[in-house]
């Protein structure tokens, strides 16, 4: 996947970040999680984010939450 995950355009939705080249705010993906929600729940809600983009946001967060290394933590 090229290019940016996140948009944040203060003409959509007043600079919210959204996937990119959705209106979808990236704060819905993580509130559909946060309820128990599947990755395939909100997918089916939104189908304008592809698999591909939600995955990679998620894989981006686990990176940064992990202090920047891309590795498995023990």
């Amino acid at each position: 996947m090229s290019g940016s995950l996140i948009d944040r355009n203060p003409d959509i939705l007043g600079g919210t970040p959204v996937f990119a080249g959705t209106r979808v705010p990236v704060r819905i993906l993580m509130e559909h999680l946060e309820a128990g929600d599947r990755l395939d729940d909100f997918l089916n809600d939104y189908p304008s984010v592809s698999r591909d983009q939600a995955v990679a946001l998620l894989e981006e967060a686990k990176v940064m939450l992990a202090g920047g290394r891309n590795e498995a933590v023990a």
